[in-house]
């Protein structure tokens, strides 16, 4: 290789994956709708490598101890919809829980909110 195509790599940087590749091409997460604050927590860290791919072992691993979704991305270095497809996956295989979204309240109660003003207006 000559030294007008040696700029082009890096030998630091390692091998160099397109996003898409991980998810197979997929962008969709099949109905699992996961939020940047949903958390998530795998069951079993550590899984038989024939079982998953590295870079959701990867994910497995370090949603050891529950995350937001948000938070697993930033641990594995990958895109958010690259893991949300791949904890999608890891979901359907019973891999990894997460939490439901709940519906929000009707509002907060006026009631409180005059009770907490009084309070704040007392000082």
């Amino acid at each position: 290789m000559d030294e007008q195509q040696r700029w082009w790599f890096d030998d630091a940087a390692g091998p160099v994956v397109r996003p898409y590749t991980l998810t197979r091409g997929r962008t969709r997460t099949d109905g699992i709708d996961l939020d940047v604050v949903t958390l998530v927590v795998a069951i079993q860290p550590q899984v038989n490598a024939a079982r998953v791919d590295d870079a959701s072992a990867r994910l497995l691993r370090v949603c050891e101890h529950p995350l937001s979704v948000a938070e697993a991305a930033a641990g594995v270095g990958l895109p958010l919809r690259v893991v949300k497809v791949l904890l999608a996956d890891l979901i359907q295989q019973g891999l990894i829980l997460r939490t439901l979204d709940q519906p929000a309240a009707a509002g907060p109660d006026i009631t409180i909110l005059r009770e907490v003003l009084h309070g704040l207006r007392a000082l």
